[in-house]
């Protein structure tokens, strides 16, 4: 025990040992973790300790063994997928809550900064009184809003579904873009996967508003309860921006819950340039944002917010626990004369918001970014990196071996390498592809557009610019080139 509380007071200089490690693994020129595997699980992979080494030590083969092979995530090069590295603001703000609060609750400078932030980023993406709550991803974030949706449609009918479940069938609809976890969390909220109406998209990859009406028409007479429609401010396939105002006037006129997923491309709206595509925001009931994605928070940080928080009180609150309730100020006590201590008010419930009691700070993340930069710099990044798609796409388009397979007004670009000699493009781009990957500096992911499969760069990190649009825009010619000569 003395040994353990002696390491506690240590913090300064472990973390500054970390730090070290970080800074070196940040300079990116370390292998991938594949290619040194065998070396790395040979030091790790050791039966259960009886015995600890003691903090020192401990750090010293974080320092030395793990940290060296950690993931290419954070890498300047990697545009796979919508997840980043995290800033430098994000990891501070981490280790200060994962020690100084290590849960969101009671009424210190922690929770109030939870809603601070989240009424500042309210105020960024224009969503106006919208309140919100954190949760670890868009995964769950997506439910809660849906959560909310639920409690709202089988109220209308006179059902409290949280209370007593649901009694009838009922539609959600989305777009044939929409992310997989919104038929994950009609699965988890007892509407069943098959509740999900996938609506048509145009070449673009929007919601088709005709398609759409007529599904709704189409339900209504077959008497299913109309839940929630979903649109998108940025697919994940290709940065597609759904028609947001008209999807949501339909919304209106038949009272249904309007949710718009803006998991990844919310902050796409900072972009003055195309403000004008969401618009429609106004008309939302729930939105959803991932600041782990564009804003650069570590991962685990993602934001719901609706109009009416009172929906996700009654979706998600918790029965009375006897080890909770009366631990804070008693009911009968007035909270202004009677609170003396930050463990007299559990602060804003938002374990009463969502489906999770126990849960860190999240908002100090968002917080310490919004802090460092402001807007002006965060609209500056989605500014950098909307322009690097744009640059690829005009690069490609007047490239002969280059083709362009979908536009976006994003950070989002799809597009291949082209010659007349190839026979199967699909099978050529996705050797190229691994080829590209497997040298560890550009590394984009690949998806299908139309049918076709494309290389598909998305620039979201802090830490992309331009240097990394040359450098993947070079490798795919001599990439390709190289197989071209290989066929030949």
């Amino acid at each position: 025990m003395n040994n353990e509380l002696a390491e506690q007071g240590n913090i300064q200089s472990l973390l500054s040992k970390i730090g070290e490690g970080l800074d070196q693994f940040l300079k990116f020129d370390h292998p991938d973790a594949h290619l040194t595997k065998d070396q790395w699980m040979a030091t790790l992979n050791i039966p259960l300790p009886t015995q600890g080494l003691g903090i020192e030590a401990v750090t010293d083969e974080l320092v030395t063994t793990i940290i060296p092979n950690g993931s290419p995530v954070a890498n300047p090069g990697f545009s796979s997928f919508i997840t980043t590295g995290s800033t430098t603001a994000s990891t501070l703000a981490t280790t200060a809550a994962s020690i100084a609060s290590p849960q969101r609750y009671m009424g210190t400078a922690f929770n109030f900064i939870e809603e601070l932030s989240l009424d500042w980023m309210a105020s960024l993406f224009n969503l106006g009184s919208m309140k919100g709550v954190y949760s670890s991803g868009g995964s769950v974030a997506n439910l809660i809003a849906l959560g909310g949706a639920r409690q709202h449609a089988f109220e209308q009918v006179g059902i409290d579904p949280s209370a007593f479940g649901i009694d009838r069938p009922c539609r959600i609809y989305a777009s044939s873009e929409c992310h997989h976890t919104i038929q994950r969390s009609a699965g988890v909220l007892g509407l069943g996967r098959n509740s999900v109406k996938l609506i048509d998209c145009d070449s673009q990859g929007r919601m088709k508003v005709t398609a759409l009406q007529s599904a709704l028409d189409e339900d209504l007479k077959a008497g299913i309860l109309p839940m929630a429609i979903v649109a998108n401010a940025g697919t994940t396939n290709t940065g597609a921006i759904d028609p947001l105002a008209e999807l949501g006037q339909i919304a209106q006129q038949h009272n249904i819950w309007f949710h718009v997923d803006g998991a990844y491309g919310l902050p796409g709206i900072l972009d003055k340039r195309i403000t004008h595509l969401y618009e429609g925001l106004a008309l939302a009931d729930s939105v959803i944002v991932d600041p782990h994605k564009w804003l650069g928070a570590s991962v685990g940080v993602a934001a719901t917010f609706v109009k009416d928080r009172d929906y996700l009180l009654r979706a998600f609150t918790q029965e009375p626990a006897d080890y909770l309730e009366g631990s804070a100020s008693q009911a009968d006590e007035s909270p202004a004369t009677h609170i003396e201590h930050s463990l007299d008010d559990f602060g804003i419930p938002y374990f009463d918001f969502g489906v999770e009691l126990s849960a860190p700070c999240r908002g100090i993340v968002v917080w310490a970014m919004i802090r460092e930069i402001g807007v002006e710099g965060l609209t500056s990044r989605v500014v950098r990196h909307n322009d690097m798609a744009t640059f690829i796409t005009k690069f490609a388009t007047n490239h002969p071996n280059l083709e362009v397979l979908s536009t976006s007004h994003l950070s989002i670009c799809c597009f291949r390498y082209h010659h007349e000699s190839i026979t199967d493009l699909d099978k050529f781009n996705q050797r190229l592809h691994r080829r590209l990957v497997r040298e560890n500096v550009y590394m984009p992911s690949t998806t299908k557009v139309n049918g076709m499969l494309t290389l598909r760069p998305c620039y979201i990190g802090a830490r992309h610019n331009q240097t990394q649009v040359d450098g993947l825009l070079a490798a795919v010619l001599r990439i390709g080139e190289g197989l071209l000569a290989e066929s030949i």
